[in-house]
C-alpha cells in the first residue's frame, strides 16, 4: 500500500535527518517504527503526510508511493483526501472546541455532510466515553480522553492508512493498553492499514505484524514483529536486559558503544 523508496530529508536545505530510509506498509498491517529519541521517525511520518513543508523540510531523494503513485510532491491537505492521517504526538486538539466540533472539524476532506452523524456514531462506538463528552471542551479533556480525541478524529477523516505518532506518550500503563486494544480493533473491523511510531518497544511490537529500527536516520534492522522481540539486541538495546535476563541501568544503556552487528 505505502512503500518509502531510499528517501533523505532535509530541512532549512542544510541538515540532513533521514538517510536513505526505505520500508513498507502492506494493505490492512500493523507496522511499528521504533527507535530512541531523534533517531527520525517523527520525520519520516510528516514526510508522508506532506506536513514537512511546514516546518521548511523536503525530500531531497527518494520516493513515496501510495498504491502506486508518487506522493512526496503532494500537498498535505491533497494527502488527506488521498486517504493518509497523521495522529500527532501529544495529540493536538483543537483545545478549544467541544469534542464534537474536533471531530466534525476532521471530516472536512469528505464531501458533503449526509453521513457526517452516521460518521461520528461509529467514533462513539469505538470510544463510548467520548460520546458523555461530546459537549465538552476538549482543552478540559484527561490525557487518555485528549488521545482517543485524537484518534477518534482521524477516523472522521475515514483514512486508509494511519500514521500514530507515540500513541502512548504520557498514559499511564492501563490506558496504554486501552489504546492499543481500540487501535487493534480498528485495524481488523475497519481495515485501516496503521504506522505506528512509538519508543515503548514491547507495546508496539505486541500489536504490530513487522517492525523497523532507526537509529540516526537510517533503517538499521527490520522483521517479523515476534523476532524482534526475541533478539538480544533490542532486548539490551531497548529494554536494557543482557543475556542473562539481567537489568543494566539506564546509564549503562544510554552510552553503550553501537555494535556493528545492527547491520550484519
Amino acid at each position: 500500500m505505502l512503500s518509502l523508496n531510499n528517501i533523505e530529508v532535509i530541512y532549512n536545505e542544510v541538515i540532513l535527518v533521514l538517510k536513505g530510509v526505505s520500508l513498507e506498509v502492506p494493505d490492512g498491517a500493523i507496522i511499528s517504527l521504533i527507535g530512541a529519541n531523534g533517531a527520525g521517525k517523527t520525520t519520516t511520518l510528516k514526510a508522508i503526510s506532506g506536513l514537512l513543508k511546514e516546518e521548511n523540510g523536503q525530500v531531497t531523494d527518494g520516493s513515496i508511493e501510495l498504491n502506486g503513485t508518487c506522493i512526496d510532491k503532494k500537498s498535505a491537505e491533497d494527502i488527506v483526501k488521498d486517504g493518509i492521517f497523521q495522529v500527532m504526538e501529544g495529540r493536538r486538539v483543537f483545545v478549544h472546541l467541544t469534542v464534537e466540533e474536533n471531530l466534525k472539524a476532521a471530516a472536512f476532506s469528505q464531501k458533503g455532510k449526509k453521513h457526517m452523524s452516521g460518521d461520528m456514531e461509529r467514533v462513539y462506538s469505538y470510544f463510548p466515553h467520548l460520546k458523555a463528552l461530546r459537549h465538552r471542551v476538549a482543552g478540559y479533556l484527561s490525557g487518555g480522553e485528549q488521545q482517543m480525541l485524537a484518534i477518534g478524529r482521524a477516523l472522521m477523516a475515514k483514512p486508509k492508512l494511519m500514521l500514530l505518532d507515540e500513541p502512548s506518550l504520557g498514559l499511564a500503563p492501563r490506558l496504554v493498553e486501552e489504546i492499543f486494544n481500540i487501535v487493534k480493533t480498528i485495524n481488523r473491523e475497519e481495515g485501516v492499514s496503521m504506522l505506528l511510531v512509538e519508543q515503548n518497544v514491547m507495546a508496539a511490537l505486541d500489536i504490530a505484524s513487522y517492525g523497523y529500527i532507526m537509529e540516526n536516520g537510517r533503517v538499521v534492522m527490520d522483521g517479523p514483529a515476534s523476532k524482534l522481540k526475541e533478539n538480544p539486541d533490542v532486548k539490551e538495546f531497548y529494554l536494557g536486559l543482557t543475556a542473562f535476563g539481567q537489568k543494566k541501568s539506564f546509564r549503562d544503556v544510554k552510552h553503550y558503544k553501537r555494535r556493528k552487528r545492527w547491520l550484519a
